[in-house]
């Protein structure tokens, strides 16, 4: 059954996804090159004289948006290419191409020149271009991309799609953009606020005298080139009150926007004792969902920014304070919508491996951990692969960094792919000491980590508290289905239920009879599955489409009202 959302029919194919993708790092220069482009399959990166496609980028031909809807085969190549033109007064030095993300191995060529390649397929990178551009410019794309095969991050997609797993998706799937900046320009800054000094800090590796113009709403605070700013009066950003700074940065001729939000993230012992997630040094409960980040049309591209800005809305708007992103890293304005709306964010890192078997996955019912420096029974033998899984955990974590929304980083989910995750732990806390690691959520959890993590969906959920928060990352599932707004005719979930009133209350009773009850006894975060439907998936709280809600904002609000500490 081919379903769409409302934006995905109202798809303006000519500019898609038109608005400006970086908002934590934002200048006026910018050409959106999102749109037509043309498209081969090949079966060598050898670019065919003729183009047997035309495709709206950024979807992947696998989506009914991108207008092609073909899979892609082991051996084949994508090659894309698309003609543009430069506009006068545009190149004001130099000139850099922007790639939101493109999966796996990509390559860029510029007017007959190789400018550069990236490997992993959810990452952003970019290439400067300043030699290359003309006034008139051709650009191949060319991507290779093996899902599983080749134990790269691939995140929930799979060559036999079925049950959690998604339909595989290829090429570039986030916005393509230019963008020019003088000769001498800002490459950089890493923002990192402190409440306890009531300072904010800022990094530029090259040592840029960089001055900052700090604004409270519209009144300036700050107008500085130190490095570190002691502010009067914080205002501490947080979901009840998520109040941003703006801050602009100055280098010579070059102009960026960015803000923050004053907040810190951390654990330790309520007046109880009882170890909890701390926001702004008191006790907070994050109260969430699991948010997978797939549309029926567009697969991992949103049809529309404002497709994703409605998901995070409404979970707002249902009383949910977080969200955990499950397996995928978003374009950078989703992360802006929930800085701006106030929800925290759970981010997961994607996973990759072999294909992995009973072992990993049902040996955790029985109670036995895996060590999981043992490569071979988590499917990560593969030492190139697991280089690049370093490599993308580090990107994902640059690019996120300035972003104050996020509060824990999920490196591994249920031994997918899981290796070394003392030594992720510990590599994640020398890049980014102010947030909270989840080492390895629902299962075979080693010694370093931040939190206690369990997923629970058949086996009775209780409390057992300890030197770390527990936290309940996955749970619920509950499900059904709605006749006309399903993906297949299939239909995985954990429980399932005929009616929308019998998933109401079983809904209801989940939470009232063992949720709320157990916050006193030490829970401290608890994710249910999930935002909205996705594929066979039919646990969520929206259908795929997000055409139907499945239950009702009132009872969802006047639930999320009574679960805080």
């Amino acid at each position: 059954m081919m379903i769409k959302t409302v934006w995905g029919e109202n798809l303006n194919k000519i500019r898609p996804l038109p608005e400006y993708p970086r908002p934590q790092f934002k200048r006026d220069s910018y050409i959106n090159l999102n749109g037509e482009w043309e498209l081969e399959y090949c079966e060598s990166e050898e670019f065919p004289q003729k183009f047997g496609y035309k495709i709206t980028v950024p979807f992947s031909p696998e989506t009914t948006l991108s207008g092609v809807e073909r899979k892609l085969k082991d051996e084949e190549y994508l090659i894309y290419k698309k003609e543009f033109d430069i506009p006068d007064g545009f190149n004001k030095g130099r000139v850099f191409i922007n790639f939101g993300a493109v999966d796996q191995i990509a390559k860029v060529y510029l007017n007959g020149k190789f400018i550069g390649s990236h490997h992993g397929g959810y990452t952003p990178f970019s290439f400067e271009i300043s030699e290359q551009i003309k006034e008139h410019n051709v650009l191949f794309v060319t991507v290779r991309d093996l899902t599983e095969k080749n134990s790269y991050l691939r995140g929930k997609q799979k060559t036999n799609r079925g049950n959690i797993w998604y339909t595989a998706q290829s090429g570039i799937w986030q916005t393509v953009w230019l963008e020019s900046t003088p000769v001498d320009y800002i490459d950089y800054v890493k923002i990192t606020p402190n409440i306890d000094n009531s300072s904010v800090s800022f990094e530029n590796k090259r040592g840029l005298q960089i001055e900052k113009l700090i604004y409270d709403g519209d009144e300036l605070i700050a107008d500085t080139t130190d490095n570190t700013v002691i502010l009067d009066n914080v205002k501490t950003w947080s979901p009840e009150s998520p109040f941003l700074y703006k801050v602009i940065f100055k280098y010579k001729n070059d102009t960026v926007k960015s803000y923050f939000g004053m907040r810190k993230f951390s654990v330790g012992a309520d007046k109880n004792g009882v170890m909890r997630l701390m926001l702004n040094n008191k006790p907070y409960f994050h109260n969430g969902l699991l948010d997978q980040g797939y549309y029926p049309d567009g697969f991992l591209t949103p049809p529309d920014n404002k497709a994703m800005e409605f998901d995070v809305k409404k979970v707002k708007e249902f009383g949910f304070n977080m969200l955990r992103k499950h397996i995928k890293i978003e374009p950078m304005l989703w992360y802006h919508y929930c800085d701006v709306n106030g929800l925290i964010v759970w981010q997961d890192m994607i996973n990759g491996g072999g294909n992995y078997g009973l072992e990993v996955s049902a040996i955790p019912f029985v109670g036995i951990k895996l060590d999981d420096t043992n490569y071979k029974t988590f499917k990560r033998s593969d030492d190139n692969a697991r280089a690049l899984y370093y490599k993308e955990l580090k990107e994902m974590i640059t690019a996120l960094y300035n972003c104050p929304c996020i509060a824990v980083w999920v490196p591994f989910n249920e031994g997918w792919g899981q290796f070394d995750s003392d030594y992720a732990y510990m590599l994640i806390k020398s890049m980014d000491s102010t947030r909270i690691v989840d080492s390895a959520s629902g299962w075979h959890e080693q010694n370093e980590t931040d939190i206690i993590s369990k997923h629970i969906y058949f086996t009775p959920i209780k409390v057992h508290t300890g030197e770390h928060p527990w936290c309940l990352t996955e749970f619920g599932g509950l499900s059904i289905r709605v006749k006309g707004h399903t993906f297949n005719d299939k239909m995985f979930g954990y429980k399932i239920f005929k009616s929308k009133h019998s998933l109401t209350d079983a809904y209801k009773r989940l939470y009232e009879k063992t949720i709320i009850p157990q916050i006193n006894d030490g829970l401290s975060a608890t994710v249910y599955t999930q935002v909205t439907d996705v594929e066979d998936e039919l646990n969520g709280l929206f259908t795929y489409d997000r055409k139907v809600q499945k239950i009702d904002t009132d009872v969802l609000k006047s639930i999320n009202e009574r679960i805080h500490l």
